[in-house]
């Protein structure tokens, strides 16, 4: 026979449900464009989306291909230098560059 449920604190239920459905999520995804904005610049911002930071790696959606060789090529270095200084807590040592695919770009629109 199963032992019987505890009650629950309603904080830890609510920490839960909140977990469950992703609706933390929305406020960190804004509050990772609006650090990658502050960073890269509004230009880059606006052709460019991050999809995460795990393990260290802030991994960015970029939409065309030459963004993205400019990117990875001449300006990782300071982009990684901005994300330490500025954002220190984010704790971020690598930047991954990808292509943003089309199914993408019309999922977003």
């Amino acid at each position: 026979m199963a032992a019987a449920r505890q009650p629950q604190h309603l904080s830890n239920a609510l920490s839960e449900f909140i977990a469950v459905r992703g609706l933390a999520r929305t406020r960190s995804d804004a509050q990772l464009e609006a650090i990658w904005k502050d960073v890269a610049g509004s230009v880059v911002a606006s052709q460019t989306k991050v999809q995460k930071i795990k393990r260290g790696v802030m991994q960015v959606n970029v939409s065309n291909s030459t963004l993205l060789s400019e990117l990875a090529m001449f300006h990782k270095i300071s982009l990684l230098k901005g994300l330490r200084e500025k954002h220190p807590e984010l704790n971020v040592h690598e930047l991954k560059f990808r292509l943003q695919s089309n199914s993408q770009k019309s999922a977003e629109n």
